[in-house]
């Protein structure tokens, strides 16, 4: 059966939003990854004053399908932060919307050990039931958030399935949506998510192939006001055209 994802140019996937940490922290952030809860705040009702609706990604994708994506917009959040339960579900309530929260599967209730610093706790396993409890999504960024391009057969075969087997253990569920750590991928990485048996997947900013596997995001910053959101939103939907008229995209 043709999906509308299948279909290509004719039914573009809608935007997707990129954010990391949801956090009022005033602490460093040279990665700028940290969105103030009330900052996110002010970007969902910009949504819902468009007659935008925000959702998980594998609710969107779900949505294209049945050739009912209008009016939403994904709403992604990586690296599985405790502030996500603590300050991003809350607000995500509030405006009845749904987001997916990517968790480094082999890292629950450690830190960002990727990362330089500074050092941020990670959602353990309880924690990331009581997401999945209040209705958000849980998808995998792998097991140790590795860069997955140039990575031999076994590594991806670890990162990419281990991973969704390892969240599926803790939250006794299907993991449909996968998110390759800093946004990288290449072909390999494309086919390892397909074998494991996502969903979908998701970049950052790139919108070639764009097909189910590599779908595109919209970054989100800390100081990101309304107006950058709505900039991004039409951005979107300009490159994407763009790129599905060229031949380019390929939603699948």
């Amino acid at each position: 059966m043709t999906s509308a994802l299948d279909a290509g140019p004719r039914v573009p996937l809608p935007p997707v939003l990129m954010y990391h940490s949801i956090s009022p922290s005033t602490g460093p952030d040279p990665h700028r990854l940290r969105v103030h809860p009330a900052r996110l705040d002010r970007h969902l009702r910009l949504l819902r004053r468009l007659g935008l609706r925000g959702v998980s990604l594998t609710e969107l994708v779900r949505a294209a399908d049945r050739g009912a994506a209008a009016g939403l917009v994904g709403l992604t959040f990586d690296d599985g932060y405790t502030d996500f339960l603590e300050h991003a579900v809350p607000v995500l309530r509030r405006h009845g919307a749904t987001g997916t929260v990517y968790a480094v599967a082999g890292l629950l209730g450690g830190t960002n050990d990727w990362d330089p610093g500074p050092r941020c706790r990670l959602m353990d396993a309880d924690q990331l039931r009581a997401v999945a409890a209040a209705g958000q999504e849980v998808g995998s960024h792998t097991l140790t958030h590795a860069r997955l391009p140039g990575a031999d057969a076994a590594v991806l075969d670890a990162e990419v399935g281990r991973s969704r087997h390892v969240l599926e253990e803790v939250l006794q569920t299907e993991v449909s949506s996968f998110c390759y750590p800093y946004g990288a991928y290449d072909d390999a990485a494309a086919r390892a998510v397909r074998a494991a048996g996502y969903g979908n997947a998701c970049v950052t900013g790139d919108y070639h192939p764009g097909d189910r596997v590599t779908l595109p995001r919209c970054y989100v910053g800390p100081r990101d006001t309304r107006g950058h959101v709505a900039a991004r939103l039409l951005r979107h939907a300009v490159r994407l055209r763009r790129a599905v008229a060229a031949g380019t995209a390929r939603p699948s």
